[in-house]
């Protein structure tokens, strides 16, 4: 990634406004923690708080405030291969703005790009790069997940939920209990099942197969341990159940999908 300029959190007043149909001659990446209106192939997009946007090269600009301040990050840039790759790798879009709700995690990496660009780092350039491919990351996370930003904002068990889901997808193997949780915040299973499935749209259960049957996947492409192996490795000790949940969740067996990577 090739850095033209960048800016971290700018604030404008209500009459903020950018109109140039021609573009600004390279590609320009917003982060909008306000809401914002977008003119976009003459749709006219009300966004809320918390989306982004990267607007290819000679893509029109025609953007502003929707009244109230206007408040964003913003990088001016051009991609390389590697990150156009990761455009169509992660589902990034282009030219579309993607509500992701909280900011916080790309805003940081937009200020870290910044202090890089504008530093005398022997580095700095090949450091904004490694910034910008983890915040493209950051954003395919955030639209797999589909957090509820407005209900995990609001609860004071976001962190505890957070972590929660994270120990899932990165120890499927575990007897998950939702009981268990439900005593560690101390509030009923009932609670904890309605808390849960509020704030990421899914059921515990159904991120626990989710998280397995994804690391199931990797175990199949990469490795060449055996389909009883790998039930096992995914927290699965019978080889037919594991089997069943594979072929409902992607329409093949094991043993087809490995055949077919």
């Amino acid at each position: 990634m090739k850095c033209l300029c960048v800016g971290y959190h700018h604030i404008h007043d209500e009459k903020f406004a950018v109109d140039r149909p021609d573009g600004s001659g390279d590609w320009l990446l917003l982060i909008v923690k306000t809401p914002a209106v977008f003119s976009i192939e003459g749709e006219e997009i009300h966004t809320k708080a918390g989306t982004y946007i990267i607007f290819p090269l000679h893509a029109p600009l025609k953007y502003s405030a929707d009244s109230g301040e206007y408040i964003d990050d913003w990088l001016h840039f051009f991609p390389d291969e590697e990150e156009l790759r990761l455009f169509s790798e992660l589902d990034i879009p282009l030219n579309r703005p993607v509500h992701i709700g909280d900011t916080t995690a790309a805003s940081a990496m937009m200020r870290n790009i910044c202090f890089e660009f504008y530093s005398a780092h022997r580095n700095r350039n090949e450091i904004a790069s490694l910034y910008f491919r983890m915040m493209l990351y950051k954003f395919n996370e955030q639209l797999v997940f589909h957090y509820s930003d407005t209900f995990l904002t609001e609860t004071k068990y976001m962190h505890s939920l957070l972590w929660i889901r994270e120990s899932i997808f990165r120890w499927p193997e575990q007897e998950w209990n939702a009981d268990f949780f439900a005593a560690e915040l101390g509030i009923s299973r009932s609670r904890f099942q309605h808390l849960y499935t509020t704030a990421f749209g899914s059921t515990m259960m159904q991120d626990i197969i989710d998280s397995r049957i994804q690391r199931s996947c990797e175990l199949l492409k990469n490795s060449k341990m055996k389909i009883e192996e790998i039930a096992e490795n995914c927290g699965y000790s019978s080889v037919s159940h594991f089997v069943k949940l594979f072929r409902e969740k992607t329409g093949v067996t094991p043993a087809a999908y490995r055949r077919n990577d």
